[in-house]
């Protein structure tokens, strides 16, 4: 009987690996190695956000703890600004109007976009024109923005009370009238910024291909339906990443309520980055400005990474 030797392992030819190649030696290539010239380019733009951007975070994180005038040398006070901050009333008066805000500006800023884009993207004439149209607020100043706003808001000769007028209503106290104010700076903000998120959408509406369209034309489907059915399915991800956008955007709200309504009418458009301006520079409480910047930070994070992991899901499916 003839008795089959097995080679030994180490004399064997080795088998080909199933897993994944996660290096070029595998393949024979070579490795590569880090060049110093890639390096040279890298630094000047590590340089800028070192001193622009980490730089003023660490320096406003260590500004919470200290209670300082920018002039004379700074006294380290420990948690005593968080805890001034958090005994002042007008601290929870203003979580309270930004809250508001933030879901003013949500409820007509998020779907007003979405809807501009879809409709442009039907037209087959001027679209080009209205293009432009759209987008010309983002290029005008925003202190110009408001400052013409603020002039369409006022109670006697504002364009909106004149139009109002036309057909027997108003006068209305716009900016003067804590039910309005709020949400006529909501207004104005949406008008501001719809333009550059229009354009983005419009951007993300080339990615839909379009024999899905033109089946559900086929199938009698109405713009809303290939809304609801063709359109927000595929732009799920670019959806997902304006809403947290918007979000974190709509919590930093100042150059309305500074210029419109300066927090008022009793305080009622007082916001968290109002806030923060005048414990600066009005009270010349940098210390505790300082905090209140530290703590809406780490409300931003705590909401982003939430955000995150709740739609991490439903943005792969």
């Amino acid at each position: 009987m003839t008795t089959l030797h097995r080679r030994p392992a180490r004399d064997r030819p080795r088998e080909a690996s199933a897993g994944p190649v996660r290096d070029g030696r595998r393949l024979g290539l070579p490795r590569r190695r880090p060049r110093p010239a890639g390096w040279l380019f890298v630094l000047p733009m590590v340089a800028v956000f070192g001193c622009f951007a980490w730089w003023p975070i660490v320096r406003g994180a260590v500004l919470s703890f200290q209670r300082t005038n920018l002039v004379e040398a700074p006294v380290w006070v420990g948690a005593d600004n968080f805890a001034a901050l958090l005994a002042d009333p007008l601290l929870w008066i203003t979580v309270r109007n930004t809250l508001w805000f933030v879901g003013l500006a949500l409820i007509l800023g998020f779907p007003l976009p979405i809807l501009l884009a879809v409709v442009m993207s039907e037209l087959r004439r001027f679209g080009g024109l209205f293009r432009v149209l759209v987008y010309l607020p983002v290029a005008v100043p925003p202190v110009v923005a408001v400052l013409m706003w603020k002039w369409f808001y006022d109670p006697d000769h504002g364009l909106f009370n004149q139009a109002l007028a036309t057909i027997g209503l108003g006068p209305f106290l716009w900016l003067q009238d804590t039910t309005t104010a709020m949400p006529s700076l909501v207004l104005e903000a949406t008008w501001a910024a719809a333009g550059s998120t229009v354009l983005i959408y419009l951007a993300a509406l080339t990615s839909v291909p379009g024999e899905l369209y033109e089946a559900a034309e086929m199938d009698g489907a109405s713009i809303w339906r290939r809304l609801w059915h063709v359109t927000l399915p595929h732009l799920r991800g670019v959806l997902l990443i304006m809403l947290l956008l918007q979000i974190i955007g709509t919590f930093r709200v100042f150059t309305e309520p500074f210029v419109l309504t300066d927090g008022g009418p009793e305080d009622s458009t007082v916001t968290i980055l109002l806030l923060i301006y005048r414990y600066a520079f009005i009270y010349g409480d940098y210390g505790t400005a300082a905090a209140l910047g530290v703590l809406l930070a780490i409300a931003l994070g705590v909401v982003s990474a939430v955000y995150l992991r709740l739609t991490r899901k439903w943005s792969r499916a």
